[in-house]
C-alpha cells in the first residue's frame, strides 16, 4: 500500500510561487529560463496536485484565489527558508551556520553586545542574525531560533535560562542636578518616582523591602525603556529603580548616582535566554547557549522571599 505524502514537487512550487511573484507567466518563464507553456503546464500541475483552484484565469489574465494566496504565502516562507538553510550550509561548509535571536533592545546594548567579540573569537563559524523583537515571542516564525525576554522565567512551550536582571539598583541623579536630594530611605518619598511601563509594581515591592509606608507608588511618569529611564535620571528628572545589570557602567562612571548602601532589591523579574523545545538541540543555538550561559550573574534564578513578577513585553 502506498502512501501519499503531502509534499508537491519543488519545481511546481517554485514555478507557482514566481508566477506569483512576478505577476504573470511570461516574466515568471524568463526568470526561471523556462518556456511560458513549461511554467504554464507546471502551475497547472500543481493545482491537479492539490485538488483546488490556485488562480482565477479570465483573458489571459491570472488573479490568486482566495485558497491561492493563503497558499503562496506559506511556500514562499519556506522556499526562503530552504535557500537560507543552503546558502548557510555553503558558506559554513558543513560547520556552524547561522542563529537567529532576537534580545531586547536596551539589554541587547548594555549587557550582550559588549560580551559578543568573544563569542565571535570562539566561535567563528556561528553567525548570529538579530530578529526584530517585536517577534521576540513568536517561536512559531521559522526565523526565529531563540530570544532574550524579561519576565519571570516561564513561557509556554520554552525551555528559559536566567541570565541576569535580579539586583535593581535605585538611582538618582548626580548631586547638584534636580531638586531631589537622596541621603535616606525616607528621601525618596520627596522625589519623582520614574516608573517602567512593564514592571508597574516596582516602587511598591521597593517600599515593601525598606519597610517604608505612605510612598506614592504609581505616580510619577511611565517610560517604555530602561534606557529611557536612565538618561531622565542623568538629566533630573527624578529616581527610578533599574536592573543593576543595565545600570552599572553609568554608576561606575558617576554619569547617575547611587545615594544609598543597599538602597535596591531584589526583583522576581529578570532576563533570560529561551527557546522552544524543538530547537534545543540545533547546533549553532548549543554552541551560543554553551558560551552565553557562564556570562550569567552568579546568583540564584529565583530570589527567595521574592514576589511573583509577570512576563513583560519591552525592556
Amino acid at each position: 500500500m502506498t502512501v501519499r505524502r503531502f509534499q508537491p514537487p519543488l519545481q511546481l512550487l517554485r514555478a507557482f510561487s514566481t508566477v506569483v511573484r512576478f505577476g504573470g507567466v511570461s516574466r515568471a518563464a524568463e526568470a526561471l529560463h523556462l518556456t511560458q507553456s513549461a511554467v504554464s503546464k507546471q502551475v497547472q500541475e500543481l493545482e491537479r496536485w492539490v485538488g483546488v483552484a490556485l488562480f482565477e484565469r479570465s483573458r489571459k489574465r491570472l488573479a490568486l484565489t482566495p485558497a491561492g494566496e493563503r497558499y503562496e504565502e506559506k511556500v514562499r516562507a519556506l522556499l526562503a527558508q530552504l535557500e537560507a538553510a543552503t546558502l548557510e550550509l555553503i558558506t559554513s561548509g558543513g560547520e556552524g551556520g547561522a542563529l537567529h535571536l532576537s534580545a531586547l533592545p536596551t539589554f541587547g546594548a548594555k549587557w550582550l553586545i559588549p560580551r559578543l567579540p568573544d563569542f565571535q573569537h570562539k566561535e567563528p563559524q556561528v553567525t548570529l542574525h538579530f530578529v526584530p523583537f517585536v517577534h521576540g515571542y513568536d517561536f512559531e516564525r521559522p526565523e526565529l531560533d531563540c530570544s532574550i525576554l524579561f519576565g519571570d522565567g516561564h513561557w509556554p512551550g520554552a525551555r528559559s535560562h536566567y541570565l541576569a536582571g535580579h539586583d535593581v539598583a535605585l538611582i538618582a541623579p548626580r548631586p547638584g542636578v534636580g531638586e531631589c536630594t537622596v541621603r535616606s530611605v525616607r528621601d525618596v518619598a520627596r522625589c519623582t518616582l520614574l516608573r517602567h511601563v512593564t514592571v508597574p509594581d516596582a516602587w511598591q515591592r521597593w517600599s515593601e523591602t525598606h519597610g517604608m509606608s505612605g510612598l506614592d507608588a504609581l505616580s510619577g511618569p511611565q517610560f517604555d525603556q530602561f534606557q529611557t529611564m536612565i538618561r531622565a535620571v542623568t538629566v533630573g528628572m527624578g529616581v527610578a529603580l533599574v536592573p543593576r545589570c543595565l545600570v552599572q557602567d553609568e554608576i561606575s562612571a558617576g554619569v547617575v548616582d547611587e545615594p544609598l548602601a543597599e538602597g535596591g532589591y531584589r526583583s522576581s523579574l529578570g532576563y533570560w535566554f529561551c527557546y522552544p523545545e524543538a530547537r534545543a538541540r540545533l547546533g549553532p543555538l548549543v554552541r551560543f547557549r554553551t558560551w552565553l550561559l557562564p556570562q550569567a550573574e552568579a546568583q540564584p534564578a529565583q530570589p527567595q522571599g521574592a514576589a511573583a513578577g509577570r512576563p513583560a513585553a519591552d525592556d
